[in-house]
């Protein structure tokens, strides 16, 4: 039987804990992120102020944090905005998210498709205007396209987008869910 797949807001709490999954191997190559606690605070720290217009959620993999998921309309970020505009036209409402499964072990097993799955079902309920999800990844990062793909999103578009590692060439792969009509 699958564990359930919940999620919450990203709370002060688990600062510490983003800390660590962001400096594990694995992460880190993909997502380039500062781990030192203060840094994580600097820059979640306003999403669990309530601050920031998207959401940092944690993932619940039958209540234990397994992952991050990130959701946030792309018109509340004005660069995100425009990366996305100079690949592929963004419709009203369009939403993004971003996400990391934070245990080595568990990776390459479905949970990341399984996040993805349940994160666009959860984004039109949750979201009442959203019209679609794009994510834009990396085309190194094989993982993560192949766990889009299995989530049923499609590839939509490829062009240059800035990479969150500057050792990752510029390559973007744009993927898209429509809300379903009816």
């Amino acid at each position: 039987m699958q564990e359930e797949l919940t999620w919450r807001p990203l709370a002060a709490d688990d600062l510490p804990m983003l800390a660590e999954w962001l400096a594990e191997p694995g992460i880190a190559r993909w997502w380039h992120h500062e781990s030192t606690l203060a840094a994580v605070l600097r820059d979640f720290g306003p999403s669990v102020r309530g601050e920031e217009p998207g959401e940092d959620l944690v993932v619940l993999a039958d209540g234990r944090p397994v992952g991050l998921l990130q959701r946030a309309r792309i018109a509340d970020y004005p660069e995100d905005l425009e990366e996305f505009s100079a690949l592929v036209t963004v419709p009203p409402g369009a939403v993004e998210i971003d996400y990391l499964v934070a245990d080595p072990a568990r990776r390459g097993r479905g949970l990341g498709t399984r996040l993805v799955r349940n994160a666009v079902a959860r984004t039109w309920t949750d979201l009442p205007d959203a019209s679609a999800v794009l994510v834009a990844v990396v085309a190194g990062n094989v993982a993560s396209w192949r766990a889009l793909e299995k989530a049923g999103l499609r590839r939509i578009a490829e062009g240059d987008m800035a990479p969150d590692n500057p050792v990752d060439d510029p390559l973007h792969y744009v993927y898209r869910a429509d809300r379903p009509s009816g």
